[in-house]
């Protein structure tokens, strides 16, 4: 281990807080990037129609600042490096048990409830799958409901944006297995992460296909992402010298570049661009206090941008084939929107925020004990609500019909 790699103490005062206060702004815009990159896609590549605001966003964001078509990826890139921003503190001070029982009790609850949506809209042929598949069988919707479809041959997707779950939770495990080195030598995390994506990519390039498992080179053109947020993390917080840091940030890049190279990513070859420009405006805007900060609009689709990422796939299709008609394109958009709203606050209310404060207060006192040499402390305040990922990838309509 190089000499002069930053190192800290193996206590809890070695992750010092960061207050992300334009976090909630940055998650309004990822969620915003999400759905708009669906309607696109949905629009565009499955319709072969068109809209007024696909036209603006094109000419600003696609064709003025060079980003994916479709914004694909732009709204997963800046939720991903919110993670790794935001949870890495979680991951240092936080035990195991308790550091994965939070991730569990805030998202579990809503993601069964909408995987069980799903699979019933299926069965009773009202949607489509997510996948080539016509149908569901029981076995395959089970394995739903535990992230396992997207590891089958050919991929079972009975909802497709939770795909990027499965990198979440890979990176939450990964933090667990590397919290040792996290919380005395943090710098290592990121760049062994690296490695380690890299090493993922190139066995499912060269390694035949009977032994290859795809999901995994998805996951690893994405963990990228999550290891900028945790270089911000830890760049802000001082526990890393800013030239491992740099270090840190090239070691990302070059997985970024692999991925693109041998064709990992879905929307073309703007990837590595597309994440440069996400991780620029996390960081201009991750401690903004501005006005938009405050506003009851972001602080209202900040706070659901996990709900509306599970439902919104589910309604879109439906809603604007029934909506298009009498309302028109912008009428059927307006229509979809509101439906998204309305479900994506009923799932927060009544099952996302009472799921987790139940499974809080039942397991509040698991990896919270103090050592001998760790006096309890005063409760700090709570820490941001993490966020979530959604897909930017295309969906066939003909699977929704």
């Amino acid at each position: 281990m190089p000499s002069d790699m930053p190192a800290a103490a193996s206590r809890p005062e070695v992750a010092p807080r960061v207050d992300l206060t334009g976090a909630d702004l940055l998650r309004t815009i990822a969620v915003l990037a999400v759905v708009y990159s669906h309607i696109s896609f949905y629009l565009i590549d499955d319709l072969g129609s068109g809209w007024w605001m696909i036209d603006i966003v094109y000419e600003v964001f696609v064709d003025g600042l060079n980003l994916n078509q479709h914004l694909s990826f732009v709204g997963v890139a800046i939720f991903m490096t919110l993670t790794g921003a935001l949870i890495t503190r979680s991951a240092i001070r936080h035990s195991p048990a308790r550091f994965l029982l939070d991730r569990v009790g805030r998202l579990l609850p809503a993601f069964w409830i909408a995987i069980a949506a799903a699979v019933l809209l299926v069965k009773l042929g009202i949607n489509g799958m997510f996948s080539g598949q016509p149908g569901l069988s029981n076995g395959e919707a089970a394995l739903s409901f535990v992230l396992g479809g997207f590891f089958l041959k050919p991929e079972v997707a009975v909802l497709g944006v939770t795909w990027t779950l499965v990198v979440q939770v890979l990176f939450y495990v990964y933090c667990v297995a590397a919290r040792p080195i996290l919380r005395t030598r943090p710098i290592v995390v990121p760049l062994l992460g690296a490695a380690i994506c890299a090493l993922i990519l190139l066995y499912n390039l060269y390694v035949p296909q009977p032994y290859t498992v795809p999901m995994l080179s998805k996951v690893a053109a994405t963990l990228p992402t999550i290891f900028l947020g945790q270089l911000i993390y830890l760049w802000w917080a001082r526990l890393a010298d800013w030239r491992w840091v740099i270090v840190g940030v090239l070691a990302q890049i070059e997985v970024v570049r692999l991925a693109t190279e041998i064709r990992v990513y879905w929307a073309g070859d703007r990837y590595l661009w597309t994440i440069a420009v996400v991780t620029a405006c996390v960081v201009l805007l991750g401690r903004y206090r501005g006005r938009p900060t405050r506003w009851s609009v972001i602080r209202w689709t900040a706070t659901r941008s996990y709900a509306i990422y599970l439902v919104h796939t589910l309604i879109l299709y439906r809603v604007y084939e029934n909506a298009v008609g009498p309302l028109g394109r912008t009428g059927a958009v307006i229509a979809f929107l509101a439906v998204t709203a309305l479900v994506s606050e009923v799932l927060y209310r009544w099952v996302e925020v009472p799921a987790a404060r139940w499974l809080s207060s039942r397991t509040s006192r698991i990896g919270r004990k103090a050592t001998p040499s760790e006096p309890p402390k005063p409760p700090e305040p709570p820490e941001p609500p993490e966020p979530t990922g959604a897909p930017e990838q295309p969906v066939d309509a003909s699977d929704h019909a």
